[in-house]
């Protein structure tokens, strides 16, 4: 039983096929003009809409005769009240045309349920949607450690620490723009951070799993003024690890013997994927952290073997 799956974030439009064992995932970053932090909702409906015609287009020029039979779509950020952007309206305007026309099921979830479902597939630990365990989801803007529980065949996620104001990836972000980096700037800064040898780091307070990140803003900015930019991107990214890493340490005291899975645009990035490994880890291939649509495929599959 093959599926369709789409997410339209507020950074990066994606639509993927999945047949129960392989998938194929097209995304595209939306653009964003150089020296900004993000785009108006405005904006984003804007190439969303302007994006999908083409990347379905890619998507299905490999699927030759694929009988589809089940569409999925995330609908909102998280699954939990009051959570909405309007982006999220252009998948499921695409995605509930096409399932009416093909006369098969439509399924939603969260772009959040999505992120997991595709860091447990392409990680293979798939059993872990049928356990409790705990998940990281670190992307630009949202930094949240959950509690993660089989719900049905989708999983529901309980927030239990991570940021009380800014997210990781809005301070990797801002970094990236004192440097002169493009947006998003995950990448450049992980890039730049391996050509420093330097092992400074700001020590953030952790209350029980929760944190701020605001205040590191301009003790980075300080730093940078004296410290080349390579020294910079590494002294950001080892103070979200080594902050993240307290937050995940508390929280296996407090629910012993649970993995812990990381998924999101940051969890891709090469340090903290090192300063976060430990036996209980789970990481998701790299290019199934960042936005996609392979996790809410993913989910439509399950849901429609019921």
């Amino acid at each position: 039983m093959a599926v369709l799956g789409f997410d339209t974030s507020n950074y990066t439009t994606s639509v993927a096929y999945f047949d129960g064992v392989d998938g194929v995932n097209c995304s595209q970053l939306l653009p964003v003009k150089a020296g900004a932090l993000g785009l108006r909702q405005s904006d984003a409906v804007f190439h969303h809409t302007k994006s999908l015609p083409e990347l379905s287009g890619r998507l299905f020029s490999h699927l030759g005769g694929a009988r589809i039979e089940g569409i999925g779509v995330s609908t909102r950020p998280r699954a939990v009240e009051g959570s909405y952007m309007p982006c999220f309206l252009v998948g499921y305007s695409h995605a509930k045309l096409l399932s009416d026309c093909l006369g098969v099921p439509l399924f939603t979830c969260s772009h959040q349920q999505g992120h997991i479902a595709a860091a447990l597939w392409s990680a293979g630990a798939m059993e872990l949607m049928e356990e409790p365990h705990l998940a990281w989801h670190l992307s630009g803007g949202t930094t949240e450690l959950l509690l993660v529980e089989p719900e049905g065949r989708n999983v529901r996620c309980q927030r239990i620490g991570g940021t009380t104001d800014i997210s990781a990836g809005q301070l990797i972000d801002r970094t990236g723009q004192r440097l002169g980096l493009p947006f998003p700037a995950g990448k450049a800064l992980d890039a730049l951070s391996r050509e420093s040898s330097c092992a400074d780091f700001c020590q953030v307070k952790c209350h029980s799993m929760e944190f701020s990140l605001s205040g590191m803003e301009n003790k980075i900015a300080q730093y940078a003024d004296v410290h080349s930019a390579a020294d910079t991107a590494a002294y950001a990214l080892r103070t979200i690890g080594r902050v993240v890493r307290q937050a995940t340490q508390n929280a296996q005291k407090d629910f012993p013997g649970l993995r812990v899975v990381f998924s999101g645009g940051v969890a891709s990035n090469s340090m903290l994927r090192r300063m976060l490994s430990s036996p209980e880890s789970v990481f998701a291939q790299p290019q199934f952290s960042t936005d996609n649509a392979m996790g809410v495929a993913i989910l439509a599959r399950r849901l429609l073997e019921g």
